[in-house]
């Protein structure tokens, strides 16, 4: 039978209209700047007769109309998914199911998975000793996702080295929901400008034009920013750091670890929060330089690094040093330069022909959280990281593991982003060794 002419045009422009919803990306929804309001409000806290937001009684909705009980829930309603049975895109919080006891957070994204804030541990540190505690509150940054079971830090009141409130930390805290941050063809950054075109976060992003801009890294607030929700002093002074991930960020390293292009201001746009940290001022004096100046590499360092490959083993070359446990600054703003890094295979260390390197703030710390306190990218409370060929020294189950701390192997694995022991020396000291000569320098 032959269909009717005005049947087969609307059959038509159905298919094209299927072709078209299967062709976006996948990340297509922040591709840049704000998604689609819907995604995030809801007019009626309804949809198909149930309340959007479960966890408010009927009838009411978040603050904002948010499909949510806060806004870092509202993240989460798309960046964790429960049944995930490993690293998907773009989610960067494992559910509470997926990772039962004695089993780790699933998710591998650079800046860590929230999961760890769940995850707490005991152990004794010396035969005989006093139970030490990795409380999960001490694993990350502890944002407050109510819907999700994520709660303010139970120790601190105010961001260390600066005075933002923890009861009020949460994802918008550090990304800006409607993505108004754009980085223009001339370079600058401003919440104002050309229309944004697309995502600037990632190896294929494009580049901004005279008539476009592109998005900032990740959806960082920049200069003037701070959420709806807070009143008082706590606008940004700071804007994004220049810097380029891979299209492909959250997998396991087993294999090949994943370089992020860290190019320049990290460490200022951290200070947004943490302004002390990295100042002689009271009350909290410097730690540890970061940042250009005062982190720049020197050239012994540079060299140290690259030689670098494990314990005892001084055979690398500049060509293949890249370590994503500590990774550095390339020290520059040219994207053409931090989209080459990012795509090279091997990685490179630390090279003056790309800009002037430096250590920076996530050298060290991972941006959510880390299986390990303090948010470290490797474990700074052992001796050696690697003992008897194990993350875990072959303590694993027992009171007594100074090494790994009462995770599993499987977790403390995990936590150094599936990087296989091998990989290391046996025994294998602190990463803090791929900068420092025998700690000399």
């Amino acid at each position: 039978m032959r269909l009717p002419s005005h049947k087969l045009f609307m059959i038509a422009i159905l298919a094209l209209a299927v072709l078209a919803v299967g062709s976006e990306k996948a990340e297509a929804f922040h591709q840049g700047g704000a998604g689609e309001c819907e995604g995030c409000h809801t007019m009626h806290n309804s949809y198909e007769g149930m309340p959007v937001t479960p966890t408010s009684p009927v009838g009411s909705v978040g603050a904002y109309l948010l499909k949510g009980s806060d806004a870092s829930s509202v993240c989460l309603n798309c960046h964790q998914k429960s049944g995930d049975i490993g690293p998907t895109s773009f989610h960067i919080s494992t559910a509470d199911t997926d990772m039962p006891v004695s089993s780790p957070p699933r998710q591998l994204p650079p800046g860590g998975d929230f999961g760890w804030l769940k995850k707490s541990y005991t152990w004794i540190p010396t035969l005989g000793g006093t139970p030490l505690n990795s409380p999960g509150d001490s694993h990350g940054h502890n944002i407050v996702a109510q819907d999700y079971g994520y709660f303010s830090d139970s120790y601190k009141t105010t961001s260390p080295g600066g005075f933002y409130p923890t009861a009020s930390m949460g994802c918008t805290s550090c990304h800006d929901p409607h993505g108004k941050y754009r980085r223009s063809a001339d370079g600058s950054i401003g919440s104002a400008g050309t229309p944004i075109k697309d995502s600037g976060s990632v190896s294929s992003s494009p580049d901004p034009d005279p008539l476009q801009s592109v998005g900032v890294y990740r959806l960082l607030g920049g200069v003037g920013y701070k959420p709806k929700s807070m009143s008082g002093g706590f606008a940004f002074s700071y804007n994004p750091p220049a810097a380029v991930a891979p299209d492909i960020y959250n997998r396991s390293e087993t294999l090949a670890q994943t370089r992020v292009a860290y190019g320049s201001g990290m460490s200022d746009w951290c200070r947004n929060c943490h302004a002390n940290i990295h100042t002689d001022a009271l009350p909290t004096p410097l730690k540890h330089p970061a940042g250009y100046p005062n982190g720049n590499l020197s050239a012994d360092i540079r060299n140290y690094y690259d030689q670098y490959i494990k314990d005892g083993d001084l055979t690398g070359i500049e060509a293949n040093a890249w370590l994503s446990l500590a990774p550095f600054e390339a020290g520059t703003t040219n994207y053409t330069t931090l989209k080459a890094l990012v795509t090279a295979t091997p990685a490179k260390g630390p090279s003056i022909t790309d800009g002037t390197p430096a250590v920076m703030c996530l050298t060290c710390h991972r941006a959510h959280a880390s299986g390990w306190d303090g948010s470290m990218r490797w474990n700074n409370r052992t001796i050696n990281i690697v003992l008897n060929g194990l993350y875990t020294g072959g303590q694993a189950g027992q009171a007594f593991q100074p090494n790994a701390q009462g995770r599993t192997e499987l977790e403390a694995q995990r936590a150094y982003y599936d990087i296989t022991t091998g990989t290391f020396a046996n025994p294998q000291r602190t990463l803090c060794y791929k900068c420092h000569v025998n700690g000399s320098e």
